[in-house]
């Protein structure tokens, strides 16, 4: 069995695995970091999205192999100690979850969202960005409120460390 070495939420991981093994696997059967969710098993719904190298990926669609040398960064890596990040805290203050089950994904995505289209985020940029994500509890409203809510205290957050270098 081929072995895989990775960054995992900022620590050095290595293990066998079987060629066939996916990402997503990896991560929860391997590692024991389970807050990245199996929803569909065909890519369709984003609860198992993390980032690889900076980039959201579903982690359901990529082998383990793939990820060898790779930056990942789960759900459980978001968080500083015990403060939640600013993103994580938008969706608890805003209700952006009921069950849960969708929200890490949904975190991770609304991170890739607002480094791919920054801080000023609209309610229909938000909306179609979360296409590929699936929550089977909500009408999304407060889903959309988090992130809206996440991205503009992840500004205030980035504008005060600015200010504390200068």
């Amino acid at each position: 069995m081929p072995v895989v070495s990775m960054t995992v939420n900022g620590k050095p991981v290595q293990a066998e695995v079987d060629s066939r093994t996916l990402l997503v696997q990896f991560l929860r059967e391997t590692l024991r970091l389970t807050g990245t969710h199996v929803g569909c098993d065909t890519s369709q719904c984003g609860a198992c999205v993390v980032h690889v190298d900076g980039l959201a990926v579903k982690s359901c669609t990529m082998l383990a192999v793939q990820a060898e040398g790779a930056d990942v960064l789960t759900i459980e890596g978001v968080a500083t100690g015990d403060t939640l990040h600013p993103m994580q805290e938008a969706f608890r203050q805003n209700h952006g979850l009921q069950c849960g089950y969708c929200t890490p994904g949904m975190i991770m995505t609304a991170l890739d969202i607002v480094r791919r289209k920054g801080h000023a985020l609209d309610d229909r940029t938000i909306r179609e960005e979360l296409e590929g994500n699936l929550c089977r509890c909500t009408g999304y409203h407060n889903i959309v409120k988090s992130i809206a809510a996440g991205a503009r205290a992840m500004a205030d957050g980035d504008s005060s460390r600015q200010q504390a270098a200068e």
